[in-house]
């Protein structure tokens, strides 16, 4: 068991991604998670409202089993698979997230004062929350998929568009980390 309660290295895990995307070109599938809320919405009837639901969702289904499987798995791993669930940051970078006021960096998995239940009470947490979704989700679907589609299967499929788009999230990153997040908080 201790070997699956380990990260694991790169040496494993990064074949065992390149084997599943070899096997989803394989077949003629694109890997990505946020194509799951167009299908969901469409699903639900919005194929009535805009041309963009308008789509055959079935041939989406094996792709709601995979987000399926990462939220189980993500249950799974996070309850049974971990012992320690607190990430090993290093300690200047805590020093920084305690004078910003996140007094929870280094001892939990996540900042309790913006994800926390007192923090929902918070009217600028909720605020930061759902102005981050929107854009989160704004810019998934104006860029035509999320980190895990572009750097994943775009890549892999040697798409330049998906090359573009990953070299823009790593930018914006380190734009909302060394900027935006310090004047937030």
């Amino acid at each position: 068991m201790e070997w699956i309660l380990e990260p694991w290295p790169w040496y494993v895990s990064g074949p065992l991604i390149a084997l599943t995307m070899f096997a989803l070109l394989y077949v003629g599938k694109n890997f990505g998670m946020s194509s799951n809320l167009r299908t969901l919405c469409t699903m639900c009837g919005a194929d009535k409202t805009c041309d963009f639901f308008c789509f055959d969702w079935k041939n989406q289904r094996w792709n709601l089993l995979v987000m399926l499987g990462a939220v189980i798995g993500g249950f799974v791993a996070a309850n049974y698979l971990s012992e320690n669930q607190t990430p090993n940051i290093h300690p200047q970078t805590i020093e920084q997230l305690h004078q910003m006021g996140i007094k929870s960096a280094g001892t939990a998995y996540v900042p309790t004062e913006l994800f926390g239940s007192e923090a929902l009470s918070n009217p600028k947490t909720l605020a930061i929350l759902l102005i981050g979704g929107v854009l989160v989700g704004f810019g998934a679907r104006y860029a035509g998929g999320c980190t895990s589609g572009h750097s994943i299967s775009g890549i892999s499929n040697l798409q330049l568009p998906s090359l573009i788009a990953t070299i823009g999230f790593f930018i914006g990153g380190l734009l909302m980390v060394h900027i935006i997040f310090p004047f937030i908080f």
